[in-house]
């Protein structure tokens, strides 16, 4: 196929209006639920909605604040650059999903957490909830304001949308619908904005497919190039993506930033009941798998069409990420608003991601840093604390968004903060949740291992780039380009500041620091564990009778059902079965708790006189179990 680029133009009245319409139905959920809930002063009402949410409007929510426009613009582009490997992402998708809703949500969600960093002083102690809190914060603001401004800069230098009013629009919109409306209005915005990210993928692939001539033909171009070989079982570490890379290696990476992740968890536990909250995952699975498919077939579309005149090697767009906005343009530029439409998508993963980064960070100060210190908060009082806080949050992660447009070539290290961070955070939440021995020494000492191992890989990745036969671009060609500006028929990055010219090449530059990316929070999670353990077992491990049982998960009843007496070997002496008991003894009229919580958030529901204490007077991780109206009692385990 020959292309002209005559048909790219930049964006019209009407796709303004499209795209306006996002923002104004945003901000309309966040007025409906401040208007709705406005009799419900509390800060559990505002940070977990009474935790009395449903299954499907939480996996929506879920779906669509795991894909950010970022995924939108770059999953694509990363298919056109590199072929339709990508697609085994779905493997580390579906593992991560299975041990968030089987392993980690079962624990948080029984313990009666709020902040998912609450967790680690139950079982460890105050000091490594602290740190793991502020490494969170760090990572969410700077990861949220590469996510905003990304984007917008492809989209501005493609379409002629502005860069500022659409960075300043999303700060604002975000910022105002969760300050109103708390968790529900961002649930159920998310759940909209999900709905747009489809609509708008579909009309891509209606319109992609007519342009590149049918799906037949796409397909056939799409093999001709080398863009349907998909499993590649080279062991090789260094390789940018491999099967082993992609289901393995993205299963340490998503399960990092997913799984033990603030505003995953949150919206699990406003869920009514535990089953509700492992079904949204598994139906937000779905919802994952859905929009991977989009991606990777419109990857395939947009190389097809640009089959034999590549826009980046020719110069046309600047930077891979705005192939699929110069691409949407051009399949889309004559019809009015369509092109607005496929903005609305992109951009609502933005405000997705910012909406959950916003809850997030508020709920955490609130429940880490506020409650402990002012524990006579009246419900107006902590209702209006987390609605400043959220403001607070959205100016950060505007202001970063703003800064971010200064830091150059950070702006991949500051997106690879979020995988360095991701490993170690994994890890000692496992320490915690699945070996009971490990002591809070341990615990401090891997975190603190872990996060040193991670980003100096990371930083090292990032001073000495892998050569090109790492990641094996496929060829790109520009044979029929009407005005070629490069012979080149490879996807290379247009040129750059190398910094490995201001200093010799290190020694590990072609091996360690040229890891696959994808193995970086494996990387901070194994260490964070083998530190952990190590320590643990030089200082003395926990006695099994001083860990609480609904702080742990015993895994151990896969790998040992056959018998009783191994299974209490590998519960490290946790009375397990007396966790189980109090579980079951709990009276099933905590169900309709929920009908008094408004009157007084602070008030526990009371256990039975027999139901033995599982947790001291500063720390009751049973009577925190019972604040949870939605609470039922299931006895499930592995």
């Amino acid at each position: 196929m020959t292309v002209t680029h005559s048909t790219v133009g930049m964006f019209q009245i009407w796709d303004y209006v499209v795209f306006a319409c996002l923002f104004v139905v945003s901000s309309g959920i966040g007025v409906f639920f401040a208007v709705k809930e406005r009799k419900k002063a509390s800060s559990r009402e505002f940070l977990v909605a009474g935790r009395q949410m449903t299954c499907g409007p939480v996996a929506l929510s879920l779906t669509a604040s795991f894909m950010s426009a970022v995924t939108v613009l770059g999953a694509p582009s990363d298919v056109y650059r590199f072929g339709a490997s990508y697609i085994l992402f779905g493997v580390a998708y579906t593992a991560v999903v299975v041990a968030t809703a089987e392993l980690f949500v079962p624990v948080f969600y029984r313990s009666g957490i709020t902040s998912t960093y609450e967790y680690l002083e139950l079982r460890f102690c105050r000091p490594v909830r602290v740190v793991a809190t502020l490494i969170y914060m760090v990572q969410t603001i700077l990861y949220t304001g590469v996510v905003v401004y990304a984007p917008a800069l492809a989209l501005n230098q493609v379409t002629g949308f502005n860069l500022w009013g659409s960075i300043f629009s999303t700060g604002i919109v975000c910022t105002f619908y969760c300050t109103l409306g708390g968790l529900k209005a961002v649930v159920w915005t998310d759940a909209f904005q999900m709905v747009v990210m489809v609509v708008g993928f579909l009309v891509v692939l209606i319109q992609g497919g007519k342009s590149a001539g049918g799906l037949e033909a796409m397909w056939e171009t799409a093999k001709a190039g080398d863009r349907l070989k998909v499993f590649d079982f080279d062991p090789d570490p260094l390789r940018r993506h491999t099967f082993w890379t992609l289901s393995i290696g993205g299963t340490f990476t998503w399960l990092g930033v997913y799984g033990v992740n603030q505003s995953t968890v949150q919206r699990c536990i406003s869920c009514k009941t535990e089953t509700q909250a492992r079904l949204a995952l598994y139906l937000n699975l779905l919802g994952l798998f859905v929009i991977l498919f989009c991606a990777v077939l419109s990857g395939l579309m947009m190389y097809a069409f640009y089959a034999s005149c590549d826009p980046w090697t020719a110069q046309i767009v600047s930077a891979p990420d705005q192939l699929m906005p110069y691409f949407v343009m051009e399949i889309l530029g004559k019809f009015p608003g369509l092109p607005g439409l496929f903005v609305a998508c992109a951009f609502s993963g933005t405000l997705s991601t910012v909406a959950a980064s916003i809850s997030a960070l508020a709920t955490v100060t609130y429940e880490d840093f506020v409650t402990p210190w002012c524990v006579n908060l009246s419900n107006a009082a902590s209702t209006w604390t987390s609605k400043g806080l959220c403001v607070l949050f959205g100016v950060a992660c505007t202001s970063m968004a703003v800064v971010a447009s200064y830091m150059g070539g950070v702006v991949q290290a500051a997106l690879s903060i979020h995988g360095m961070c991701g490993g170690p955070m994994l890890g000692v939440f496992t320490l915690g949740i699945i070996c009971p021995c490990t002591n809070s020494k341990g615990a401090a000492g891997g975190l603190i291992a872990g996060i040193a191992l991670t980003f100096w890989t990371g930083i090292g990745s990032f001073i000495y780039p892998a050569p090109s036969s790492h990641s094996r671009p496929l060829p790109l060609l520009t044979e029929r380009c009407p005005q070629s500006n490069s012979s080149n028929t490879f996807g290379t990055d247009t040129p750059h500041l190398n910094l490995t010219t201001l200093s010799a090449r290190s020694p590990l530059a072609d091996s360690w620091y040229s890891l696959s990316y994808l193995y970086l929070s494996a990387i901070g999670f194994m260490a964070t564990v083998t530190v952990g353990l190590l320590i643990t077992f030089l200082t003395g491990p926990n006695r099994g009778e001083d860990v609480k049982p609904l702080l742990i998960r015993p895994v151990c009843n896969l790998c040992c059902f056959w018998s009783k007496k191994y299974k209490e070997v590998c519960w490290c002496g946790v009375h397990h079965d007396d966790g189980k008991q109090a579980l079951e003894s709990l009276d099933l009229a905590i169900k309709h708790e929920s009908q008094r919580h408004q009157q007084d958030t602070n008030q526990k529901v009371v256990s039975r006189k027999d139901t033995p204490t599982i947790m001291e007077n500063t720390h009751n991780v049973e009577g925190k179990s019972y604040s949870n109206a939605g609470f039922v009692i299931e006895t499930q385990s592995f």
